[in-house]
């Protein structure tokens, strides 16, 4: 028998018989992992089972390979909360949905679960969470090991503290060029908001730039080479965001 007992974010829950689910939680300490849920699908269970709430999940299985199955207690109920700002509803159903489409099972990521769960504590500040999320995207990309290099030109080695004016972003490299080596090809390169290198208050279409920047990454090189696609419940969100942040 192995048993674990761990910290958690709610993915998803997918039906299984009639009235039992098979969950997929973000743990601390176990990275993304499965387990059945009896009675995930009744109604004591399935507001707890809630995509992005946060759950103390005791994690029993016969051998390490085996489909274990999940005792949870409710900590966090975000989801419920959530529900009361269809902006912030949205919010919490992206995140746990890039995180169940780019998670590989089992590979714990304690500093990323940490940063997920600050970013969901902050969904009743719509005003600055586009920001924090943009920050999120980059920590998920270099958790997953495709960080972006944004403090030089990877075009001429000069350093954004020396003075260098970073612009743009290589959809090849994930390097920052500035704008005497990238304006060239500026329609072949991404772009690079001030606030993304900590200079300057964004504004919407910063941060609305920012994201086409990580969505990039995120989509080609943590989705494509699986043959998945960057979850819709994302571009619903950025296409909503209206008012300057």
């Amino acid at each position: 028998m192995v048993e674990w007992t761990d910290n958690a974010i709610v993915l998803a829950n997918r039906p299984q018989g009639e009235n039992h689910s098979v969950g997929i939680l973000f743990t601390e300490e176990h990275g993304a992992t499965g387990g059945l849920v009896y009675g995930g699908q009744g109604r004591g269970k399935s507001p707890l089972m809630q995509a992005g709430n946060g759950v103390r999940a005791v994690w029993k299985a016969k051998g390490e390979n085996a489909l274990g199955h999940f005792d949870l207690e409710l900590v966090e109920a975000r989801a419920a909360h959530a529900m009361q700002d269809r902006m912030a509803l949205m919010a919490l159903h992206l995140v746990t949905d890039i995180l169940y489409a780019v998670l590989p099972e089992g590979a714990a990521y304690p500093p990323l679960y940490k940063a997920t769960c600050a970013l969901l504590d902050h969904l009743d500040e719509q005003t600055i969470w586009p920001i924090l999320l943009v920050q999120w995207e980059l920590g998920v990309l270099e958790a997953l090991g495709y960080g972006l290099t944004l403090d030089r030109c990877v075009a001429t080695g000069r350093l954004l503290e020396d003075g260098a004016s970073l612009a743009f972003v290589s959809p090849k490299s994930g390097g920052a060029v500035s704008v005497e080596a990238g304006m060239p090809y500026k329609d072949k390169l991404l772009p690079l908001p001030a606030f993304m290198t900590g200079l300057g208050d964004p504004t919407l279409p910063d941060v609305k730039a920012a994201l086409r920047t990580t969505g990039y990454f995120l989509g080609e090189k943590l989705l494509g080479a699986a043959g998945k696609e960057l979850p819709e419940s994302r571009e619903r969100y950025i296409n909503r965001l209206r008012a300057d942040v």
